[in-house]
C-alpha cells in the first residue's frame, strides 16, 4: 500500500505514472489495474476491490487518484484501518492525496506511518529551486550556461509540473553538446536575460533607476509573458526579504538565508540593497505594493493598463525617500 499525501503533486504524479507503466506488462492491465477518481468512488468500494484476487496475473494494482475528493463516514474508516493492518499482498494499493496533508491525528494516519504505507510530498522552498533545476537538467542531459537554473527559478516560480515540462520542451530543441543559454531560454520560453523580473529586483537592489525604467517598458509589451500579478508577487517577496534581513542584523549568511528562503550565494546582494533601503522605507514600499494590487483590481483607480500601473509602482519605489507620507 502506498498513500502519498502533501502540497506537492508533481512528486505523486511521477510516482504514480511509474505504477502505471512499470508494474504491470500491457496484456495484464486490461484486467489488473484499475483506476478510480476520488470523487468518483467511496471507501467502501475501493476496499471491497482491493480484497479480491487477481483475475489473471499475479498482481492487483488499484490506483486511486485525486484522493483528496473522496468523501466518506466516520463508520467506514474501521474497515480502511483493518485493510491497512492485513492488506491483501497480491493487491498493490496507490491513494494520491494532492494539494494538502492529511491529518497525522487519526488512527489510520498512524497505522499508515507505523506500516511505512505514507509518503509526504512537499514543495520545494524557494531557495531550492535552483539547485533542484539544475539537478533536473544534469539528470536529462541539458549543459547549461552560469545562472540559467537561478533564471528559470526566478521566473518559472515553484510550478515544478511546468518546469518539467519547459525542460523537456528544450531538451528536444537542443542539438547534441549543445549548451542551453540565456537566448536559447528567452526564444523558446519568452524569458530576457536583460529584461526579466530577476534582472528587475537587481537594478532596484543598487538604485538603477534607468536600467530599471528599461526594463519596467521592455516587461510592460509583453503582458502575457510576465503578468503583473506575479511581478508584484516577485517583488513583494523580494522587499519582505529585505525586512527580514534588517530585523535579523548579526545573523550569520547561513541563518539570513534560511529565515528569508534563498540561497546563500544571494544574502550578499541583499545587503547591499538594504543600504539604500532603511526599514522605514520598506514598510512605504509595502503599502505601494498593496495600493497597486488593489488599483489592478479597479479599485480606487480609473488606471487599467496594468503596464502603466507597475511603471508608476517602480517609478515611486526607486524614489521612496523623497515620497510624501500620507497622513
Amino acid at each position: 500500500m502506498y498513500f502519498f499525501h502533501g502540497e506537492e503533486p508533481y512528486f505523486m504524479d511521477i510516482a504514480v505514472k511509474a505504477f502505471e507503466n512499470e508494474l504491470l506488462e500491457e496484456d495484464e492491465k486490461a484486467f489488473g489495474q484499475t483506476v478510480v477518481y476520488g470523487k468518483d468512488t467511496s471507501l467502501p468500494e475501493i476496499i471491497a476491490a482491493a480484497q479480491q484476487f487477481p483475475m489473471f496475473g499475479n498482481i492487483n494494482l488499484i490506483i486511486v487518484k485525486e484522493a483528496q475528493d473522496l468523501k466518506f463516514t466516520e463508520d467506514q474508516v474501521p474497515a480502511l484501518e483493518h485493510y491497512i493492518e492485513n492488506p491483501v499482498e497480491t493487491t498493490v494499493l496507490v491513494f494520491a492525496h494532492k494539494h494538502k496533508k492529511i491529518d497525522t491525528r487519526r488512527k489510520f494516519s498512524k497505522l499508515l506511518t507505523k506500516n511505512k504505507y505514507l509518503h509526504l510530498s512537499e514543495s520545494l522552498k524557494e531557495y531550492q529551486l535552483a539547485r533542484w533545476i539544475a539537478e533536473e537538467c544534469a539528470n536529462m542531459g541539458i549543459q547549461t550556461a552560469p545562472n540559467i537554473s537561478h533564471l528559470l527559478a526566478e521566473y518559472l516560480g515553484n510550478d515544478l509540473s511546468r518546469i518539467a515540462n519547459e525542460l523537456n520542451k528544450l531538451k528536444l530543441i537542443l542539438q547534441e553538446g549543445e549548451i542551453l543559454d540565456s537566448k536559447m531560454v528567452e526564444k523558446h520560453i519568452g524569458i530576457s536575460k536583460d529584461y526579466n523580473v530577476f534582472e528587475l529586483q537587481k537594478a532596484l537592489g543598487t538604485k538603477n533607476a534607468a536600467k530599471a525604467m528599461q526594463i519596467v517598458h521592455y516587461i510592460g509589451k509583453s503582458p502575457k509573458n510576465n503578468p503583473l500579478p506575479m511581478m508584484m508577487g516577485n517583488l513583494y517577496n523580494y522587499f519582505s526579504n529585505l525586512i527580514i534581513f534588517h530585523t535579523m542584523h548579526g545573523a550569520s549568511q547561513q541563518e539570513l538565508a534560511g529565515a528569508m528562503g534563498v540561497n546563500p550565494y544571494f544574502v550578499k546582494d541583499f545587503a547591499e540593497a538594504a543600504r539604500y533601503y532603511p526599514l522605514k522605507h520598506l514598510s512605504r514600499i509595502i503599502s505601494l505594493l498593496r495600493d497597486t494590487d488593489m488599483k489592478s483590481k479597479g479599485l480606487g483607480s480609473n488606471q487599467t493598463d496594468d503596464a502603466e500601473l507597475f511603471q508608476e509602482l517602480i517609478y515611486k519605489i526607486l524614489f521612496v525617500d523623497q515620497l510624501k507620507v500620507k497622513t
